[in-house]
Protein backbone atom coordinates (compact mmCIF):
# COMPACT_ATOMS: atom_id res chain seq x y z
CA UNK A 1 0.00 0.00 0.00
CA UNK A 2 1.30 3.51 -0.86
CA UNK A 3 1.86 5.71 2.21
CA UNK A 4 2.28 9.58 2.31
CA UNK A 5 5.55 10.97 3.73
CA UNK A 6 5.15 13.06 6.87
CA UNK A 7 6.87 16.11 5.11
CA UNK A 8 4.28 16.24 2.34
CA UNK A 9 1.76 18.53 4.19
CA UNK A 10 4.55 21.10 4.86
CA UNK A 11 5.57 20.97 1.22
CA UNK A 12 1.97 21.51 0.12
CA UNK A 13 1.69 24.56 2.42
CA UNK A 14 4.85 26.08 0.96
CA UNK A 15 3.57 25.52 -2.57
CA UNK A 16 0.28 27.21 -1.73
CA UNK A 17 2.11 30.13 -0.14
CA UNK A 18 4.32 30.47 -3.21
CA UNK A 19 1.27 30.45 -5.45
CA UNK A 20 -0.11 33.50 -3.61
CA UNK A 21 3.05 35.56 -4.26
CA UNK A 22 3.75 37.69 -7.36
CA UNK A 23 5.79 35.62 -9.80
CA UNK A 24 9.29 36.86 -10.68
CA UNK A 25 10.29 36.67 -14.33
CA UNK A 26 13.67 35.08 -14.87
CA UNK A 27 15.65 34.68 -18.11
CA UNK A 28 15.06 31.38 -19.80
CA UNK A 29 18.22 29.25 -19.64
CA UNK A 30 19.51 27.72 -22.87
CA UNK A 31 18.32 24.23 -23.65
CA UNK A 32 21.10 21.70 -23.36
CA UNK A 33 20.54 18.39 -25.14
CA UNK A 34 22.39 15.63 -23.31
CA UNK A 35 24.25 13.07 -25.38
CA UNK A 36 22.40 9.83 -26.01
CA UNK A 37 22.90 7.14 -23.42
CA UNK A 38 23.76 3.77 -24.84
CA UNK A 39 22.39 1.05 -22.60
CA UNK A 40 24.35 -2.16 -22.35
CA UNK A 41 22.69 -5.17 -23.96
CA UNK A 42 20.37 -7.06 -21.67
CA UNK A 43 21.56 -10.60 -21.09
CA UNK A 44 18.78 -12.98 -20.07
CA UNK A 45 20.03 -15.98 -18.13
CA UNK A 46 17.74 -18.96 -18.64
CA UNK A 47 16.62 -20.64 -15.43
CA UNK A 48 18.55 -23.69 -14.40
CA UNK A 49 16.96 -26.88 -15.61
CA UNK A 50 14.99 -28.48 -12.78
CA UNK A 51 15.02 -32.23 -12.65
CA UNK A 52 11.44 -33.48 -12.34
CA UNK A 53 10.56 -35.10 -9.03
CA UNK A 54 9.77 -38.79 -9.38
CA UNK A 55 6.42 -39.58 -7.81
CA UNK A 56 6.08 -43.14 -9.10
CA UNK A 57 7.44 -46.40 -7.84
CA UNK A 58 9.72 -48.44 -10.04
CA UNK A 59 10.03 -52.19 -10.21
CA UNK A 60 13.32 -54.02 -10.63
CA UNK A 61 13.13 -57.36 -12.48
CA UNK A 62 14.81 -60.26 -10.72
CA UNK A 63 15.04 -64.04 -10.87
CA UNK A 64 13.38 -66.09 -8.13
CA UNK A 65 16.71 -67.21 -6.56
CA UNK A 66 17.42 -63.51 -5.96
CA UNK A 67 14.31 -63.09 -3.78
CA UNK A 68 15.41 -63.74 -0.17
CA UNK A 69 13.37 -66.50 1.43
CA UNK A 70 11.36 -67.43 -1.66
CA UNK A 71 12.52 -71.06 -1.65
CA UNK A 72 11.80 -71.48 2.08
CA UNK A 73 8.17 -70.33 2.18
CA UNK A 74 5.37 -72.89 2.35
CA UNK A 75 3.41 -71.52 -0.60
CA UNK A 76 0.47 -73.85 0.06
CA UNK A 77 -0.44 -71.57 2.96
CA UNK A 78 -0.75 -68.66 0.50
CA UNK A 79 -2.84 -70.59 -2.02
CA UNK A 80 -6.31 -69.92 -0.51
CA UNK A 81 -5.56 -66.19 -0.46
CA UNK A 82 -4.40 -66.30 -4.09
CA UNK A 83 -7.55 -68.19 -5.15
CA UNK A 84 -9.61 -65.54 -3.34
CA UNK A 85 -7.85 -62.78 -5.32
CA UNK A 86 -8.54 -64.66 -8.55
CA UNK A 87 -12.28 -64.37 -7.96
CA UNK A 88 -11.84 -60.71 -8.86
CA UNK A 89 -8.72 -60.74 -11.05
CA UNK A 90 -9.97 -63.43 -13.45
CA UNK A 91 -12.14 -60.77 -15.06
CA UNK A 92 -9.04 -58.78 -16.07
CA UNK A 93 -7.25 -59.76 -19.31
CA UNK A 94 -3.77 -59.83 -17.78
CA UNK A 95 -4.86 -62.25 -15.08
CA UNK A 96 -7.34 -64.46 -16.94
CA UNK A 97 -4.81 -67.11 -17.97
CA UNK A 98 -3.00 -67.69 -14.65
CA UNK A 99 -6.24 -67.55 -12.65
CA UNK A 100 -7.91 -70.02 -15.01
CA UNK A 101 -4.99 -72.47 -14.92
CA UNK A 102 -4.81 -72.22 -11.12
CA UNK A 103 -8.06 -74.15 -10.92
CA UNK A 104 -6.16 -77.28 -11.96
CA UNK A 105 -3.34 -76.86 -9.42
CA UNK A 106 -3.25 -78.97 -6.26
CA UNK A 107 -3.08 -76.25 -3.64
CA UNK A 108 -1.97 -78.71 -0.95
CA UNK A 109 1.20 -79.51 -2.93
CA UNK A 110 3.69 -76.74 -2.12
CA UNK A 111 5.99 -77.85 -4.95
CA UNK A 112 3.17 -77.66 -7.49
CA UNK A 113 2.19 -74.22 -6.22
CA UNK A 114 5.78 -73.01 -6.48
CA UNK A 115 6.07 -74.34 -10.02
CA UNK A 116 2.84 -72.56 -10.92
CA UNK A 117 4.01 -69.15 -9.70
CA UNK A 118 7.44 -69.52 -11.28
CA UNK A 119 5.88 -70.55 -14.60
CA UNK A 120 3.32 -67.77 -14.84
CA UNK A 121 4.77 -64.85 -12.85
CA UNK A 122 7.96 -62.80 -12.78
CA UNK A 123 9.19 -61.19 -9.53
CA UNK A 124 9.92 -57.45 -9.43
CA UNK A 125 11.45 -55.71 -6.45
CA UNK A 126 9.50 -52.60 -5.43
CA UNK A 127 11.60 -49.44 -5.40
CA UNK A 128 10.46 -46.21 -3.72
CA UNK A 129 10.27 -43.00 -5.79
CA UNK A 130 13.44 -41.78 -4.00
CA UNK A 131 15.35 -44.88 -5.09
CA UNK A 132 15.36 -46.69 -1.73
CA UNK A 133 14.15 -50.27 -1.40
CA UNK A 134 12.97 -50.48 2.22
CA UNK A 135 9.91 -49.13 3.99
CA UNK A 136 7.59 -49.41 6.98
CA UNK A 137 5.64 -52.60 7.65
CA UNK A 138 2.86 -52.29 10.23
CA UNK A 139 0.12 -54.68 11.31
CA UNK A 140 -3.65 -54.75 11.71
CA UNK A 141 -6.30 -57.23 12.82
CA UNK A 142 -10.02 -57.76 13.37
CA UNK A 143 -10.96 -56.81 16.96
CA UNK A 144 -13.89 -57.93 19.11
CA UNK A 145 -15.86 -55.29 21.06
CA UNK A 146 -18.76 -55.55 23.51
CA UNK A 147 -21.88 -53.74 22.38
CA UNK A 148 -25.57 -53.09 22.80
CA UNK A 149 -28.35 -52.13 20.41
CA UNK A 150 -29.45 -49.28 22.66
CA UNK A 151 -27.50 -46.75 24.67
CA UNK A 152 -27.33 -47.38 28.40
CA UNK A 153 -25.07 -48.34 31.26
CA UNK A 154 -21.50 -48.89 30.08
CA UNK A 155 -22.53 -48.67 26.43
CA UNK A 156 -22.06 -44.97 25.70
CA UNK A 157 -19.93 -44.82 22.54
CA UNK A 158 -21.82 -45.02 19.23
CA UNK A 159 -20.64 -46.55 15.97
CA UNK A 160 -22.26 -45.00 12.92
CA UNK A 161 -23.41 -45.96 9.45
CA UNK A 162 -22.53 -43.68 6.55
CA UNK A 163 -24.65 -40.49 6.41
CA UNK A 164 -26.78 -39.83 3.34
CA UNK A 165 -25.10 -36.49 2.54
CA UNK A 166 -21.61 -37.99 2.22
CA UNK A 167 -20.54 -37.55 -1.41
CA UNK A 168 -17.79 -39.63 -3.04
CA UNK A 169 -16.16 -38.49 -6.28
CA UNK A 170 -14.09 -41.03 -8.20
CA UNK A 171 -11.26 -38.91 -9.61
CA UNK A 172 -10.17 -41.70 -11.97
CA UNK A 173 -13.43 -41.33 -13.91
CA UNK A 174 -12.51 -37.70 -14.61
CA UNK A 175 -8.74 -37.97 -14.91
CA UNK A 176 -7.29 -41.43 -15.73
CA UNK A 177 -3.96 -40.48 -14.18
CA UNK A 178 -5.74 -40.15 -10.83
CA UNK A 179 -6.92 -43.76 -10.79
CA UNK A 180 -7.68 -45.11 -7.29
CA UNK A 181 -8.08 -41.57 -5.91
CA UNK A 182 -11.39 -40.46 -4.44
CA UNK A 183 -12.58 -37.18 -2.98
CA UNK A 184 -15.26 -37.02 -0.33
CA UNK A 185 -17.37 -34.09 0.74
CA UNK A 186 -20.91 -32.79 0.81
CA UNK A 187 -22.96 -30.32 -1.19
CA UNK A 188 -23.62 -26.93 0.39
CA UNK A 189 -25.58 -24.66 -1.91
CA UNK A 190 -24.03 -25.22 -5.33
CA UNK A 191 -20.56 -26.18 -4.04
CA UNK A 192 -18.90 -29.37 -2.87
CA UNK A 193 -17.12 -28.71 0.42
CA UNK A 194 -14.96 -31.01 2.60
CA UNK A 195 -16.83 -33.31 4.95
CA UNK A 196 -16.39 -32.39 8.64
CA UNK A 197 -13.55 -33.83 10.69
CA UNK A 198 -13.95 -36.38 13.46
CA UNK A 199 -14.12 -33.73 16.18
CA UNK A 200 -16.60 -31.59 14.25
CA UNK A 201 -18.87 -34.54 13.53
CA UNK A 202 -19.02 -35.73 17.12
CA UNK A 203 -19.38 -32.27 18.67
CA UNK A 204 -22.10 -31.13 16.27
CA UNK A 205 -24.38 -34.14 16.69
CA UNK A 206 -24.65 -34.34 12.88
CA UNK A 207 -24.61 -38.15 13.04
CA UNK A 208 -27.47 -38.49 15.53
CA UNK A 209 -29.88 -41.15 14.33
CA UNK A 210 -27.21 -43.01 12.34
CA UNK A 211 -26.10 -45.25 15.22
CA UNK A 212 -25.66 -48.94 14.44
CA UNK A 213 -24.88 -49.86 18.04
CA UNK A 214 -23.16 -48.64 21.20
CA UNK A 215 -19.95 -50.07 22.69
CA UNK A 216 -18.45 -49.94 26.16
CA UNK A 217 -14.99 -48.54 25.34
CA UNK A 218 -14.41 -45.29 23.45
CA UNK A 219 -10.72 -46.00 22.82
CA UNK A 220 -11.47 -49.47 21.44
CA UNK A 221 -14.08 -47.82 19.20
CA UNK A 222 -11.39 -45.48 17.89
CA UNK A 223 -9.03 -48.36 17.11
CA UNK A 224 -11.87 -50.27 15.46
CA UNK A 225 -11.96 -47.42 12.93
CA UNK A 226 -8.21 -47.67 12.45
CA UNK A 227 -8.52 -51.42 11.73
CA UNK A 228 -11.42 -50.80 9.34
CA UNK A 229 -13.67 -53.64 10.53
CA UNK A 230 -14.40 -55.72 13.59
CA UNK A 231 -16.89 -57.87 15.45
CA UNK A 232 -19.44 -56.74 18.04
CA UNK A 233 -20.77 -59.14 20.68
CA UNK A 234 -24.19 -58.35 22.17
CA UNK A 235 -24.24 -59.90 25.62
CA UNK A 236 -27.99 -59.72 26.13
CA UNK A 237 -28.73 -61.81 23.04
CA UNK A 238 -25.38 -63.67 22.84
CA UNK A 239 -25.16 -62.57 19.21
CA UNK A 240 -21.98 -61.56 17.36
CA UNK A 241 -22.09 -59.50 14.18
CA UNK A 242 -19.43 -58.00 11.95
CA UNK A 243 -19.12 -54.28 11.34
CA UNK A 244 -17.52 -53.89 7.93
CA UNK A 245 -15.99 -50.75 6.46
CA UNK A 246 -18.61 -48.69 4.63
CA UNK A 247 -17.02 -45.29 3.99
CA UNK A 248 -14.82 -42.55 5.40
CA UNK A 249 -15.22 -38.78 5.80
CA UNK A 250 -12.39 -37.94 3.40
CA UNK A 251 -10.22 -36.29 5.99
CA UNK A 252 -6.56 -37.47 6.07
CA UNK A 253 -5.50 -40.09 8.57
CA UNK A 254 -3.12 -38.75 11.21
CA UNK A 255 -1.42 -40.97 13.75
CA UNK A 256 -2.32 -40.19 17.36
CA UNK A 257 0.82 -42.06 18.35
CA UNK A 258 2.85 -39.54 16.39
CA UNK A 259 0.80 -36.75 18.01
CA UNK A 260 1.74 -37.96 21.50
CA UNK A 261 5.38 -38.36 20.50
CA UNK A 262 5.49 -34.82 19.08
CA UNK A 263 3.92 -33.53 22.31
CA UNK A 264 6.64 -35.25 24.33
CA UNK A 265 4.12 -37.54 26.04
CA UNK A 266 5.49 -40.80 24.64
CA UNK A 267 8.76 -42.00 23.21
CA UNK A 268 8.63 -43.38 19.68
CA UNK A 269 9.13 -46.95 20.85
CA UNK A 270 6.17 -46.52 23.26
CA UNK A 271 3.71 -45.35 20.60
CA UNK A 272 2.11 -48.76 20.00
CA UNK A 273 -1.63 -49.35 20.30
CA UNK A 274 -1.07 -50.72 23.79
CA UNK A 275 1.13 -47.77 24.77
CA UNK A 276 -1.46 -45.28 23.52
CA UNK A 277 -4.27 -47.03 25.40
CA UNK A 278 -2.25 -47.01 28.60
CA UNK A 279 -1.46 -43.31 28.23
CA UNK A 280 -5.12 -42.38 27.68
CA UNK A 281 -6.16 -44.51 30.67
CA UNK A 282 -3.70 -42.48 32.79
CA UNK A 283 -4.84 -39.15 31.25
CA UNK A 284 -8.61 -39.51 30.73
CA UNK A 285 -9.26 -35.75 30.59
CA UNK A 286 -7.17 -35.50 27.43
CA UNK A 287 -8.86 -38.37 25.61
CA UNK A 288 -10.91 -36.21 23.23
CA UNK A 289 -7.91 -34.01 22.46
CA UNK A 290 -5.81 -37.01 21.47
CA UNK A 291 -8.47 -38.92 19.54
CA UNK A 292 -9.57 -35.81 17.64
CA UNK A 293 -5.97 -35.21 16.58
CA UNK A 294 -6.89 -37.70 13.86
CA UNK A 295 -9.52 -35.93 11.70
CA UNK A 296 -10.39 -39.13 9.82
CA UNK A 297 -13.66 -40.86 10.71
CA UNK A 298 -14.83 -44.29 9.47
CA UNK A 299 -18.44 -45.39 8.96
CA UNK A 300 -19.58 -49.02 9.10
CA UNK A 301 -22.23 -51.39 7.83
CA UNK A 302 -23.51 -54.42 9.72
CA UNK A 303 -23.03 -57.91 8.31
CA UNK A 304 -24.08 -61.31 9.59
CA UNK A 305 -21.20 -63.43 10.87
CA UNK A 306 -22.09 -66.67 9.11
CA UNK A 307 -18.69 -68.35 9.45
CA UNK A 308 -16.40 -67.00 12.21
CA UNK A 309 -13.37 -68.59 10.51
CA UNK A 310 -13.72 -66.31 7.47
CA UNK A 311 -12.04 -62.93 7.73
CA UNK A 312 -13.52 -59.54 6.86
CA UNK A 313 -13.56 -58.29 3.30
CA UNK A 314 -10.78 -55.98 2.20
CA UNK A 315 -10.73 -53.32 -0.50
CA UNK A 316 -10.47 -56.00 -3.20
CA UNK A 317 -13.86 -57.31 -2.13
CA UNK A 318 -12.69 -60.73 -0.92
CA UNK A 319 -12.21 -62.12 2.57
CA UNK A 320 -8.82 -61.47 4.13
CA UNK A 321 -6.61 -64.43 5.04
CA UNK A 322 -4.79 -64.51 8.37
CA UNK A 323 -1.05 -63.79 7.90
CA UNK A 324 -1.41 -64.04 4.11
CA UNK A 325 -3.24 -60.80 3.28
CA UNK A 326 -1.64 -57.39 3.22
CA UNK A 327 -2.89 -53.84 2.76
CA UNK A 328 -0.98 -51.69 0.26
CA UNK A 329 -1.16 -48.25 -1.34
CA UNK A 330 -3.05 -48.85 -4.59
CA UNK A 331 -1.51 -45.73 -6.10
CA UNK A 332 1.79 -47.63 -6.24
CA UNK A 333 1.02 -51.35 -6.20
CA UNK A 334 -1.63 -53.39 -8.05
CA UNK A 335 -4.50 -54.39 -5.77
CA UNK A 336 -4.94 -58.16 -5.78
CA UNK A 337 -1.41 -59.05 -6.88
CA UNK A 338 0.83 -61.53 -5.03
CA UNK A 339 3.34 -59.65 -2.86
CA UNK A 340 6.40 -61.32 -1.37
CA UNK A 341 7.34 -59.63 1.90
CA UNK A 342 10.64 -59.64 3.77
CA UNK A 343 10.39 -58.20 7.28
CA UNK A 344 10.56 -59.31 10.93
CA UNK A 345 8.10 -60.09 13.69
CA UNK A 346 7.08 -57.18 15.99
CA UNK A 347 9.95 -55.93 18.19
CA UNK A 348 12.04 -58.85 17.03
CA UNK A 349 14.72 -60.00 14.62
CA UNK A 350 12.76 -63.16 13.79
CA UNK A 351 12.39 -63.05 9.99
CA UNK A 352 9.05 -63.03 8.21
CA UNK A 353 9.56 -63.96 4.55
CA UNK A 354 6.37 -65.07 2.88
CA UNK A 355 4.06 -64.70 -0.08
CA UNK A 356 0.99 -62.57 0.66
CA UNK A 357 -1.84 -61.07 -1.38
CA UNK A 358 -2.47 -57.35 -1.75
CA UNK A 359 -6.15 -57.48 -0.85
CA UNK A 360 -6.71 -54.32 1.15
CA UNK A 361 -5.86 -50.63 1.45
CA UNK A 362 -5.91 -48.15 4.33
CA UNK A 363 -5.80 -44.44 5.05
CA UNK A 364 -2.49 -44.78 6.87
CA UNK A 365 -0.87 -46.91 4.15
CA UNK A 366 0.92 -44.43 1.94
CA UNK A 367 3.99 -45.20 -0.16
CA UNK A 368 5.46 -47.83 -2.47
CA UNK A 369 7.44 -50.01 -0.04
CA UNK A 370 4.70 -49.78 2.59
CA UNK A 371 2.43 -52.55 3.82
CA UNK A 372 0.02 -53.43 6.61
CA UNK A 373 0.26 -57.08 7.67
CA UNK A 374 -3.10 -58.72 8.52
CA UNK A 375 -2.67 -60.84 11.64
CA UNK A 376 -6.22 -62.20 11.82
CA UNK A 377 -8.90 -62.05 14.53
CA UNK A 378 -8.75 -61.77 18.29
CA UNK A 379 -6.64 -60.68 21.21
CA UNK A 380 -3.39 -62.39 20.23
CA UNK A 381 -3.61 -61.01 16.71
CA UNK A 382 -4.21 -57.58 18.23
CA UNK A 383 -1.11 -57.89 20.40
CA UNK A 384 1.05 -58.65 17.36
CA UNK A 385 -0.53 -56.01 15.16
CA UNK A 386 -0.33 -53.30 17.80
CA UNK A 387 3.42 -53.70 18.25
CA UNK A 388 4.38 -54.12 14.60
CA UNK A 389 6.45 -51.24 13.22
CA UNK A 390 9.20 -53.02 11.29
CA UNK A 391 11.36 -52.25 8.29
CA UNK A 392 10.88 -54.42 5.24
CA UNK A 393 11.19 -55.01 1.51
CA UNK A 394 8.57 -55.99 -1.07
CA UNK A 395 8.45 -57.86 -4.36
CA UNK A 396 5.40 -57.94 -6.63
CA UNK A 397 4.68 -61.00 -8.79
CA UNK A 398 3.49 -59.90 -12.23
CA UNK A 399 1.95 -62.18 -14.92
CA UNK A 400 4.57 -63.13 -17.52
CA UNK A 401 2.26 -62.64 -20.48
CA UNK A 402 0.83 -59.33 -19.27
CA UNK A 403 1.78 -56.09 -20.97
CA UNK A 404 4.45 -54.35 -18.91
CA UNK A 405 2.91 -51.23 -17.36
CA UNK A 406 4.61 -47.88 -17.92
CA UNK A 407 7.33 -47.35 -15.35
CA UNK A 408 7.37 -50.98 -14.25
CA UNK A 409 11.06 -51.43 -15.04
CA UNK A 410 13.59 -49.62 -12.87
CA UNK A 411 16.41 -47.81 -14.69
Amino acid sequence: MFKLNRSVPSLVALLLLAACQTPVTKPTPPVVIPPPVVSPPVVVTPPAETKPVNTKASFKPLAYPEVPGWSDDNLSEAWPAFKASCKVLINKPDWREPCSISQNVDGADSTAVRQFFEAFFDPYQVINPDGTDTGLITGYYEPLLNGARKRGGAYQTPLYQAPADLLTIDMGSLYPELKNMRLRGKVVGNKVVPYPSRGELLQSGALNGKEICWVDDSVDAFFLQVQGSGRIHFKDTDETVRLAYADQNGQPYKSIGRYLVDKGELKLEQASAQGIKNWIAANPKRENEVLNANPSYVFFKEEKLIDPSIGPKGALGVALSEKRSVAIDAQFLPLGAPIFINTTEPNSDVPVKRLMMAQDTGGAIRGAVRADFFWGFGTQAGEMAGRMKQRGMLWVLWPKLAATPIGLIAN
